[in-house]
């Protein structure tokens, strides 16, 4: 099951073609420079990578808001709570219910039966409250439950650097079509599962509009 597809805004189009043609400079001026003694191609690969990292991130944050949209109308909370979390380094994992029903597919933790809202949420995930360790549901404009417990991912993670809060995000992800918002504690980085995939997104620059 691949992600739904949305046309990119002209925007998005001109900050995406941008990046790109800068890696295309960057691939120029590489291949330029194979045969120049004591060169560092490993500078420049990493560089590169760079780049990429950053093209998807900025893609990342534009479809995050296409796949919420139709599932919750106060995806701006959202927003604003997982960048002020990241922000403070404070970790979060947060599920967004689309078509399918969860209630099979996780550990119910504790009902929270609320409006969803920003401040609720970085409340539940600030560091010593009994619950941040689990998982925020949400159902609509809802937020249903706080540490619930989710599948870890049966397909090895080969990056070492994803803790236990991405493998509970991509293993719901595998078995669902929910979307799992992750905050790292240890690096302040957003990201989101969708369909097995871990996609980042730019928490400097970039926010769900």
């Amino acid at each position: 099951m691949k992600p739904e597809s949305y046309t990119l805004t002209a925007s998005i189009k001109e900050m995406l073609e941008r990046n790109l043609n800068e890696i295309s400079l960057e691939a120029h001026q590489l291949a330029n420079s194979l045969n120049t003694k004591d060169h560092c191609l490993l500078c420049d690969f990493e560089e590169m990578y760079k780049l990429f990292i950053d093209i998807q991130s900025v893609a990342s944050s534009y479809y995050l808001q296409q796949y919420l949209s139709p599932f919750t109308s106060h995806h701006p909370m959202l927003s604003i709570a997982i960048h002020h979390m990241s922000e403070r380094y404070h970790g979060a994992l947060i599920i967004i219910e689309r078509d399918t029903n969860l209630d099979i597919f996780i550990q119910r933790g504790i009902p929270i039966e609320a409006p969803l809202n920003s401040l609720l949420l970085e409340a539940i995930f600030y560091p010593g409250n009994p619950l941040h360790d689990g998982a925020v549901l949400i159902r609509g404009n809802h937020i249903v439950s706080a540490a619930n417990v989710l599948p870890l991912s049966s397909i090895a993670v080969t990056n070492k650097k994803l803790g236990t809060r991405h493998r509970a995000a991509i293993g719901l992800s595998e078995q669902t079509d929910a979307l799992v918002l992750v905050v790292s504690e240890e690096t302040g980085r957003i990201s989101f599962a969708l369909d097995g995939t871990l996609y980042p997104i730019n928490s400097l620059t970039n926010r769900i509009q």
